[in-house]
């Protein structure tokens, strides 16, 4: 029987993929948990119209990635952290630090998806990386404040 796979079946195939199973595992235990339906002409056409909406989205996303880059790459992004007199943060700046001053110039960036390569733990100006898609990246300036 073949059937089209719903989700990656270990050493069966990947999402979206056709194979051909025995009646009996198709059945009783992939269509039944949910992991493959039945290969029909139109559940086939499904298939085809979701991975091309899938394939859209991703164009777009990285589009909008290329956008951001433009407006981001070399921009420079101001955080104040509480620090003593001498030029020493009494903490570290952090990704998530980072990622709220992007937000209040209007940019929705994961901290996750921002790379601090050495601890900011001195006021003054560092570079850092943003990873907005997995293929864009971009490097942003954040100029550092002591808030005594």
């Amino acid at each position: 029987m073949k059937v089209i796979l719903l989700q990656d079946v270990k050493k069966l195939g990947k999402a979206n993929d056709v194979v051909d199973v025995s009646d009996g595992y198709a059945r009783n235990f992939l269509m039944k948990k949910g992991l493959a339906k039945e290969m029909t002409s139109a559940n086939l056409n499904d298939v085809k119209l979701q991975q091309g909406a899938a394939k859209e989205h991703a164009r777009r996303a990285l589009e909008e990635a290329k956008k951001n880059k433009e407006i981001l790459n070399g921009k420079t992004i101001n955080v104040s952290c509480k620090g003593g007199r001498d030029g020493k943060l009494y903490g570290a700046v952090t990704s998530a630090d980072i990622a709220e001053a992007l937000k209040k110039e209007g940019f929705d960036i994961d901290k996750k998806k921002i790379v601090i390569p050495s601890p900011i733990k001195n006021v003054g100006v560092f570079g850092v990386r943003v990873k907005l898609h997995p293929e864009v990246s971009c490097d942003v300036n954040v100029e550092v404040s002591s808030a005594e």
